[in-house]
């Protein structure tokens, strides 16, 4: 793990190329649909292009829309090792009803398929590392298979600028870590930082194996919040909640306003916050830098409890369960 976050701007350099390009048609609206690490990049990437019609489906099939639009949409696949059996399901529904499909995947079953079928795929770098790991190559595939070769063009060049500053993520990580000691993280952010935090929270859980929860403003201060204002009876549930503040500075002026009395109010009630600032570069540059330090915190959190920051066991246990 720790070699996957140092080379993780490395992967930015890779430039994704699209098999059977001749079946493929941007069709200016996508699903991308993919579990855990393989749906990542789609969320990204919502936050990278507003507006994009970009869908993000983490379930069996496809969503429930009407059969005229799926005919209107390229359904992308995705699924890191090929073989994710929701990712599967999705493409095998897609084909069977015809509609637009794509994939992308290292391998196994999904690229298999996507050969027998004449489907266009992007068959990214198998490097031998988690799917988490893997958002340099799976944003760039994803960007080049809706047709933004400025965006995947962009990713490159923010690559170039992670190898640069790589050492001030792992000091930041390193130092978060240490604060989180015997601590339960919960991240927030605003609503449109939605994708920063999620990846923060995965981090924690998959990384250093430790419960972590997010939630994103304005919406948590009309229910969350008050989950935190303790008394005697339930003060020992709180005890264990260390939170953490993605805060960026074009947050819409009340989001900040929300931030900062929701940090006076948590530490009068014996809270610790830390603030995390996104800093001021592009949205694209925010996004990896932030998940860059979040991998490094999770990382070191990893090995202050002696676990194995790379393999998930109890994910690997449920899927020989479920068959």
């Amino acid at each position: 793990m720790e070699e996957a976050i140092r080379n993780f701007p490395k992967q930015f350099a890779w430039e994704p190329k699209i098999a059977n390009f001749e079946k493929w048609k941007a069709l200016g609206k996508y699903i991308l649909c993919g579990m855990g690490g393989s749906h990542l990049p789609g969320d990204i990437f919502q936050n990278v292009v507003p507006g994009f019609d970009l869908t993000v489906h983490q379930d069996y099939g496809l969503p429930r829309w009407r059969d005229d639009v799926l005919r209107r949409t390229l359904i992308i696949v995705s699924s890191y090792s090929g073989n994710t059996e929701e990712a599967l399901s999705s493409f095998e529904e897609a084909l069977k009803n015809g509609y637009p499909i794509a994939a992308i995947s290292t391998g196994g079953d999904l690229l298999i398929r996507a050969n027998q079928h004449g489907v266009p795929y992007i068959e990214i770098p198998d490097t031998d590392i988690q799917p988490r790991s893997a958002l340099g190559f799976t944003f760039k595939a994803l960007a080049k298979m809706v047709g933004r070769d400025d965006v995947a063009e962009e990713a490159t060049v923010v690559g170039e600028q992670l190898a640069e500053t790589a050492g001030m993520f792992e000091q930041r990580g390193r130092e978060l870590a240490v604060m989180l000691r015997g601590k339960v993280p919960i991240i927030y952010a605003s609503n449109k930082n939605y994708s920063i935090a999620y990846n923060w929270k995965i981090r924690f859980n998959e990384t250093a194996k430790i419960p972590a929860f997010f939630n994103t403003f304005p919406e948590l201060n009309h229910n969350e919040m008050s989950a935190f204002d303790a008394t005697d009876p339930t003060k020992e549930l709180c005890d264990k909640f260390h939170f953490i503040f993605l805060v960026d500075t074009v947050d819409h002026v009340r989001i900040r306003r929300r931030m900062d009395i929701l940090e006076q109010q948590l530490v009068e009630r014996g809270f610790e916050v830390e603030i995390v600032s996104l800093g001021v570069g592009s949205m694209l540059d925010k996004i990896f830098s932030s998940i860059l330090t979040a991998d490094w915190a999770a990382f070191y959190t990893a090995k202050m409890y002696d676990r194995d920051p790379e393999q998930v066991p109890m994910i690997e246990e449920f899927k020989k369960l479920i068959g």
